[in-house]
């Protein structure tokens, strides 16, 4: 039986009830008891909720979504370790971290462009052209254990370099904008709506971005709490399927996307045009023991650069209830 079925969401959740065996009453809580869940989403900087919104995707939903902002990951995986929220994107690296710092969250769907989105970028007119050129030079990886940061110590580790030939400042994502516009830092590993304004506003130079080190998988997690109520999950299938659904909008419509975006980050269609692959190349990927093993990589790189330590099966913490097709 297809568990969530994105083409039969409702008929999948009836189908759920019958399988259960819990009689013809239950199977009428698909639309009843669907109306009275809350599914409180963690949400980056807004942006999920502004383009699901753009492609027309919320207006239908069978659920109610109880909405929280934060700026970065970090922010987002203490909402999710503190159970404030039951579910939010973040890429696979902090959300590695979080786990190995003991947040009960499973990884419930994933979204990869292949690295792409996230760079890292030195002021218009740098004497840097190279990643040579960094060594002794300060460089903010965002946060600690972000995807920027991992971004960086795969870089330097490319070019031969250590952590040690390098000042890192750690910052948050608006201090390290400040910080970049002020001259503070030589270079910044950044992303996303921070990219796109910094390259649009300040003409930044994107040294390099993330292709052949990041994964570039955008991981969707779950509390564990929220993964204990099937009526959650039933939602958290929906949600996921919604993120599905905005990606292939992106794709299918470049105009529309640039013209949501650019207002979004308040910048020119031109800058925003640039940074238009990594949205399109997104694509929603099976939750299997190959994605595993990839998240079991990087906390293998955290540890190799000294962030975590111990030991942690990352298997164990993906979540294979709902499908992809």
């Amino acid at each position: 039986m297809k568990l969530f079925s994105r083409r039969a969401f409702g008929l999948a959740i009836g189908g759920f009830a019958a399988a259960s065996m819990l009689g013809s009453a239950s199977s009428s809580w698909a639309t009843d008891d669907l109306s009275k869940v809350v599914l409180r989403v963690g949400d980056q900087t807004g942006a999920t909720r502004a383009k699901l919104e753009a492609a027309g995707l919320l207006k239908d939903v069978p659920y109610q979504i109880q909405w929280s902002v934060y700026p970065a990951a970090v922010n987002l995986h203490e909402a999710l370790k503190a159970d404030a929220v039951d579910i939010g994107s973040a890429a696979d690296s902090p959300t590695v971290s979080a786990i190995a710092g003991g947040s009960k969250i499973k990884v419930v769907a994933n979204f990869s462009n292949g690295g792409l989105g996230t760079s890292l970028i030195v002021p218009a007119g740098s004497a840097i052209k190279s990643i040579a050129d960094l060594k002794g030079k300060t460089i903010s990886p965002t946060t600690r254990g972000s995807v920027a940061h991992y971004l960086v110590l795969g870089v330097l580790k490319k070019a031969g370099l250590t952590p040690a030939d390098v000042k890192l400042a750690f910052l948050t994502p608006t201090d390290a904008s400040a910080a970049f516009q002020a001259g503070s830092i030589d270079a910044w590993g950044t992303w996303g709506v921070y990219l796109a304004r910094t390259i649009g506003t300040l003409k930044a130079t994107e040294l390099t971005d993330g292709v052949g080190i990041n994964t570039g998988n955008g991981v969707l997690s779950a509390t564990d709490s929220a993964l204990a109520d099937q009526r959650k999950v039933a939602a958290i299938a929906d949600f996921a399927d919604r993120i599905e659904r905005g990606y292939t909008w992106s794709r299918e419509n470049k105009s529309a996307y640039i013209d949501f975006y650019a207002k979004f980050t308040k910048q020119d269609k031109d800058t925003v045009e640039s940074l238009y692959p990594s949205e399109a190349a997104f694509r929603r990927t099976p939750i299997d023991q190959a994605f595993a093993a990839s998240l079991q990589g990087v906390f293998e790189t955290w540890k190799e650069a000294g962030v975590l330590s111990g030991s942690l099966n990352l298997s164990d913490y993906v979540y294979r209830g709902l499908r992809t097709d």
